[in-house]
């Protein structure tokens, strides 16, 4: 398909920028179907100022992680873990699920 540079106007700052026959042949190999929006210096910005949460950029931020402390099942030491507990299964201390096999699928564990 042949392509020809396009104009379009960036919906952050109203200028127009040039969508060149380059871009869009790029845009289509990548199966992009829509055109930019903003121009280049507008996208950059914003992508600038997006939070890192090194999540995957999906600009989700879910706060600190809410931490429960427990007895472990093991060795009886207070222990915290980002869980709620359940009751029906036994939670140990970072130590003891070590052990335990905890993070290979060897039993025990925390769930």
């Amino acid at each position: 398909m042949s392509y020809q540079d396009k104009n379009v106007t960036c919906v952050e700052c109203g200028q127009s920028f040039i969508f060149s026959a380059d871009d869009q042949s790029y845009h289509a190999e990548k199966g992009y179907t829509n055109e930019p929006k903003r121009c280049p210096p507008c996208r950059q910005s914003r992508r600038a100022n997006r939070p890192s949460d090194g999540g995957g950029g999906f600009g989700f931020d879910r706060g600190p992680r809410e931490m429960h402390t427990v007895i472990c099942a093991e060795c009886g030491n207070e222990a915290t873990v980002p869980f709620r507990p359940r009751g029906d299964r036994p939670v140990y201390c970072s130590d003891c699920f070590s052990r335990q096999g905890g993070g290979t699928g060897g039993g025990g564990g925390r769930y």
